[in-house]
């Protein structure tokens, strides 16, 4: 029988997330037959057989569904509506070093909207999903953002930032806004956006991300009363490469305007 609907494509994303963690926990970072892709970033046979157990059951249970995964790249379908976006290790430099910050990161899109999908840290044991309409969750727990509203009272987290510190303006800009703030962090990851959507951080920055990484969390984040864009304001799309999410709309456009904002 086929899954539909917004909670049957939660429950199948969670079924898929848990899979992908069975096939990844038969492997140990001592013994993961690294490659390097074109980028440099690594991928690994974990990496491959936790897209694997993913594909294989989005394929038996809805086969019309297109999908877009990190390490097997896109197979389109009949269904142009509906599209799934796989990275089955984010952060797989962090597993690779034993460290708990990665996850497997499962969404789905329907006609160009984020509707549903899962963000599973097996190491810490943090199961989030989302659905449009239907709120963010943490295992059983509810979420919601921050109310933070004034930059001196933020909790900024920031991720990778090659491109931005790049840019001498956008740099300086950055350095203007981080010096205004309450208290800076690295976390990183799919990390920075569970605490984010928890109302334990208040922004999160990064200029280097792909779709596949920020997909699922950018309706966690929104779901949770949280505004997530690029770092130029627009609307985060399957060609994005840069984040700004804030914990609340009001301290979005603050954090947006500092950083557009000449010395």
């Amino acid at each position: 029988m086929l899954t539909t609907g917004l909670p049957g494509y939660v429950d199948l994303a969670k079924r898929a997330a848990r899979a992908a963690a069975a096939a990844i926990e038969r492997h140990r970072p001592d013994d993961t037959n690294i490659e390097l892709k074109a980028d440099d970033s690594p991928v690994t046979i974990a990496d491959k057989e936790a897209e694997q157990a993913i594909r294989q059951l989005l394929q038996a249970e809805v086969p019309t569904h297109a999908i877009w995964g990190e390490e097997y790249g896109r197979q389109q379908s009949e269904d142009s509506q509906y599209l799934w976006l796989l990275d089955p290790i984010d952060g797989t430099k962090s597993w690779i070093s034993g460290l708990p910050f990665w996850s497997i990161q499962i969404g789905l899109q329907h006609a160009g909207q984020m509707v549903a999908g899962v963000s599973y840290a097996p190491a810490l044991n943090e199961l989030a999903w989302t659905a449009r309409g239907h709120g963010a969750w943490l295992n059983d727990r509810q979420l919601a953002t921050s109310p933070v509203s004034e930059i001196k009272h933020c909790r900024l987290s920031a991720g990778n930032l090659g491109t931005l510190a790049a840019d001498s303006d956008g740099w300086a800009a950055y350095g203007r806004f981080v010096s205004q703030c309450n208290r800076i962090r690295g976390y990183g990851d799919y990390y920075h956006y569970h605490r984010l959507a928890a109302g334990q951080l208040d922004a999160v920055v990064e200029s280097d991300v792909n779709i596949l990484d920020i997909a699922v969390l950018t309706l966690l984040v929104e779901e949770a009363g949280g505004k997530f864009t690029d770092l130029s304001g627009r609307p985060v799309s399957l060609e994005s490469t840069s984040v700004l999410a804030a914990g609340s709309a009001e301290l979005h456009t603050k954090i947006l305007t500092q950083l557009h904002t000449d010395a």
